[in-house]
């Protein structure tokens, strides 16, 4: 089996965000009294949990990263690489500067959400229907979530219910446009938008 870019960057997209959603269960189901309604995402980053979930998140970006450069590879797409980088930096920065280290997980949040949501936007030059407008959706979803949150919008979900509405969307796309990627064929790929 010859792996191309394309099946590369795939690859590690899909086990980036795998392995992130099921450490993020297991670490839900062991940090003490956790709510997926009142408790932050981030939460799972200090006690308990701390090791597992920070060391999932900073693999999560350091897969993205390496997924970006192959993207750029296979498809020359430089505004799906930048939003990709950004991304995967913001989520190795939430590892290395968990929720108490304030003003920088803070930072390091917003990034990893705002260009995950403009990466699922972008990709879609990349991709064939019907994912691609898929992606486009999804990436709105999680932009949204992202006002309704900065705004203190909650929709009764709860901080960590509305949360979960910016990054499982993001999370979501990431799996499906890894999968995506790793089922392109080389003659696809050549008509494929760039």
């Amino acid at each position: 089996m010859e792996l191309d870019d394309t099946k590369v960057a795939g690859t590690l997209l899909f086990l980036g965000a795998v392995q992130f959603l099921i450490v993020l269960v297991v670490a839900e189901a062991l940090y003490p009294n956790y709510s997926v309604s009142l408790n932050y995402i981030s939460d799972l980053g200090v006690g308990s949990t701390a090791l597992i979930f920070n060391s999932s998140v900073f693999l999560l970006g350091l897969l993205v990263v390496a997924g970006a450069y192959f993207i750029r590879e296979a498809f020359k797409s430089n505004f799906l690489f930048i939003a990709l980088i950004l991304t995967g930096i913001g989520a190795m920065m939430v590892g290395l500067f968990p929720e108490t280290a304030g003003v920088m997980h803070t930072i390091a949040s917003l990034i990893t959400f705002l260009f995950g949501g403009l990466a699922a936007i972008v990709s879609y030059k990349v991709e064939n229907p019907p994912f691609s407008y898929l992606s486009v959706v999804l990436g709105a979803l999680g932009l949204v979530g992202l006002g309704l949150f900065a705004s203190g919008n909650y929709l009764s979900l709860g901080v960590g219910g509305m949360e979960r509405m910016i990054a499982h969307p993001v999370l979501l796309w990431a799996v499906g446009f890894g999968g995506h990627l790793v089922s392109h064929s080389k003659d696809a790929k050549s008509t494929a938008k760039a």
